[in-house]
């Protein structure tokens, strides 16, 4: 019998050792690294049991009734251990959808984890999603390497690796958080208006904490900074949580001999370099010079998806769905193939039979 405990403080090394132990956890959705920014948002995470075994982990918001995949994170579904299986995440859904209506929220927001983040495979929710009537609701475009079969480098790329070592750009890790965060801001600020979401102490605080994980890497010339990456380490890959170039640094290529001196670094260890999205306007823009940029790398197409499941509005409930096939077969037993994690009657759910011949 599956059962929701919500989340609250008292768990939070329960929370930790299970993320640790699972086959899709990372160090974003440790307790430690989620509760830094704890009074931007309502927490709502829940923990999931199946008798007295935690089985899963879902971190969550809460907003005007509305349940977010946690909007602190950059995604965030459910966070499984190596003993899941399909339907008992079926079953997890069920009991969601049983606790939105206890809870009177109609509405989830899920961002998927995606599967280059993935220790080994841990789609279920992804199906179990489709199951419940979950809609497609944004796709962010990203740009992935993948290091053990790399593209080669476009020749503007290259031109810019050389271009950076003929005037003796080197390349360090550094810890001068607040000296990266001028940088980057001038930079959002002079390209898109904005200023970064995370401060100098913040990432102070949050390097301290994973050490490990959290990583600036900068390029300069005559101790001047020109161009700087936040990497975010995870088991499988590297991800530029943040990159920046002054303009003197694009005009000598100190980003691009930055970039091309980290994937080499990391070409033997991990499997994936990631650079994050391209997209903007909920997925609706794709900005080309920027994704151009990154496929100058060798950087391909992966998708950050995000799911809407309204539980009054035609999803919320496990469907179930007889197709056609080659023999006859009987609508009772279709039925006794499929098992319900729920004890209302089968009147209550939404029953959508395909006959043969059907569009």
């Amino acid at each position: 019998m599956i059962r929701i405990l919500p989340y609250t403080n008292e768990y939070a090394n329960t929370w930790n050792a299970f993320n640790r132990d699972s086959k899709n956890g990372i160090f974003m959705f440790d307790r430690n690294y989620m509760d830094y920014h704890a009074d931007r948002f309502m927490d709502h995470s829940l923990m999931f049991y199946e008798d007295s075994k935690l089985i899963a982990l879902l971190p969550l918001n809460i907003k005007d009734c509305v349940l977010y995949s946690h909007q602190g994170l950059t995604f965030g579904g459910f966070i499984v251990d190596y003993s899941m299986r399909q339907q008992k995440m079926l079953e997890c859904f069920c009991k969601l959808q049983e606790y939105m209506r206890e809870i009177k929220s109609n509405r989830l927001i899920y961002k998927s984890i995606p599967h280059i983040y993935h220790k080994v495979s841990a789609e279920e929710d992804l199906y179990a999603l489709f199951r419940s009537g979950a809609k497609i609701m944004r796709i962010d475009c990203s740009a992935t390497i993948y290091l053990q079969n790399p593209i080669r480098f476009s020749e503007l790329r290259k031109r810019g690796v050389k271009k950076a070592l003929k005037n003796e750009v080197q390349i360090e890790s550094s810890t001068n958080f607040p000296a990266f965060i001028t940088l980057l801001n001038e930079v959002l600020q002079t390209k898109h208006n904005t200023q970064a979401v995370h401060s100098a102490k913040e990432l102070e605080l949050l390097h301290n904490r994973f050490k490990e994980n959290i990583t600036l890497y900068i390029a300069k010339q005559n101790n001047e900074i020109l161009a700087a990456t936040l990497l975010f380490i995870y088991p499988n890959l590297v991800h530029t949580q943040y990159l920046a170039t002054s303009e003197k640094g694009r005009a000598i290529g100190a980003l691009d001999l930055l970039i091309k001196t980290l994937i080499d670094k990391y070409a033997t260890t991990k499997q994936y370099f990631d650079f994050g999205i391209s997209t903007e306007n909920n997925g609706l823009f794709l900005n080309e010079g920027l994704i151009a940029q990154k496929e100058g790398f060798g950087a391909r197409t992966i998708v950050h998806s995000f799911y809407e499941l309204n539980i009054n509005g035609g999803g919320g409930v496990i469907t179930l769905k007889c197709f056609a096939t080659k023999s006859p077969i009987s609508w009772h037993t279709q039925y006794k193939r499929f098992k319900y994690c729920s004890s209302k009657p089968i009147t209550n759910f939404a029953l959508n039979p395909i006959t043969k011949g059907a569009a």
